[in-house]
């Protein structure tokens, strides 16, 4: 049965009918097309700032944000710097394997 939505009047068609798990299906299709067709949205740095600050404002204000201790603030600043360290050694490493491997006349 598909979830109901928190607006009792609101009539549940199409996309909103469907289950959590055939909409996250569609939108990973629908994302991964605008991709490859060069049509995606890709944020800089500082849209995803603002994006991130006015969520977290927006939850605050009603009371559902998660308020981290230091401890756990700590924690997830590690695993996000581990995190870009093996990505970042892991791109450089295919890098170095790729231009090893182009023959000489190549270049």
């Amino acid at each position: 049965m598909p979830e109901q939505s928190a607006t009792p009047a609101a009539s549940q068609r199409g996309f909103a009918a469907m289950d959590r798990e055939k909409q996250k299906q569609i939108a990973s299709m629908g994302g991964k097309a605008a991709h490859a067709k060069g049509t995606a949205h890709e944020f800089t740095s500082a849209e995803a700032a603002a994006a991130g600050s006015k969520g977290g404002k927006a939850a605050h204000e009603k009371g559902t944000a998660h308020e981290f201790s230091r401890e756990e603030a700590a924690a997830a600043g590690r695993k996000g710097g581990q995190a870009s360290g093996a990505r970042s050694k892991s791109t450089h490493m295919q890098a170095q394997a790729n231009s090893s491997e182009m023959p000489a006349g190549d270049a």
